[in-house]
């Protein structure tokens, strides 16, 4: 009997979002659960915003009050150490992630075995440790912690302003917008020859069905023990 068909699912992302660390932290636990393969797109989000014609959750007070909230709630649900920074609004709105995302996208293109941990690196130092992710120097300490060699990272950093990386970059945003994106997380999961999009971190039982796959919550390593 011939195995089941791997389905593929792209996770179009910007580091900037914050519910976006919670569903790749997610989507990353079940890629050797699920019968998938998962390739990771980083995107630019400020891109998606106005070609969607959309406005951060964090710019209408009433959103952003709930938003500080829920993720609050959501950090032990999910086991991500989410913390919000001190300053959110320099972080999302002035400081921004353009420089991540085109140091994501080279790692991408030339060693994508570390394009997983880099992007939790640059996670944990927006939403952890409160640190910087523009400047040259916080990126190359994310590439250390993600394993990536010193000599490898100045090479790939110095490519960030190379027109192919900004290329890809800008591809890749209007691949998400394509498929409908107007937010981070976009997930396209492709299901019998159809892409099937999703946005956010709460859409994962509704993938997983469309998947034709098992649904254990954002904790599937304790599945065995609660039944």
């Amino acid at each position: 009997m011939a195995a089941p068909t791997r389905k593929s699912v792209e996770f179009f992302y910007d580091v900037l979002s914050p519910y976006t660390w919670l569903a790749f932290e997610v989507m990353c636990r079940y890629q050797q659960k699920w019968n998938i393969d998962l390739k990771l797109r980083p995107f630019f989000l400020s891109g998606i915003m106005q070609g969607a014609d959309n406005r951060p959750p964090g710019m209408v007070p009433a959103k952003a009050t709930y938003m500080g909230k829920d993720l609050k709630r959501l950090t032990d649900m999910y086991q991500v150490p989410f913390k919000l920074p001190s300053n959110p609004a320099e972080v999302m709105f002035i400081k921004g992630s353009i420089n991540a995302g085109r140091f994501l996208t080279a790692v991408d293109m030339n060693c994508d075995q570390y394009l997983e941990e880099l992007t939790r690196q640059l996670f944990l130092r927006i939403y952890y440790r409160d640190e910087d992710i523009t400047e040259p120097a916080s990126l190359m300490s994310a590439a250390a912690k993600a394993g990536i060699p010193e000599d490898l990272a100045r090479q790939l950093l110095s490519t960030i302003k190379d027109q192919a990386v900004k290329d890809r970059l800008r591809e890749t945003t209007q691949a998400a917008l394509d498929h409908g994106a107007f937010g981070s997380p976009t997930i396209v999961a492709h299901v019998d020859g159809k892409p099937q999009m999703f946005f956010g971190s709460d859409r994962m039982e509704l993938m997983a069905h469309m998947l034709g796959e098992k649904w254990y919550g954002p904790l599937p390593e304790l599945a065995k023990a609660k039944m």
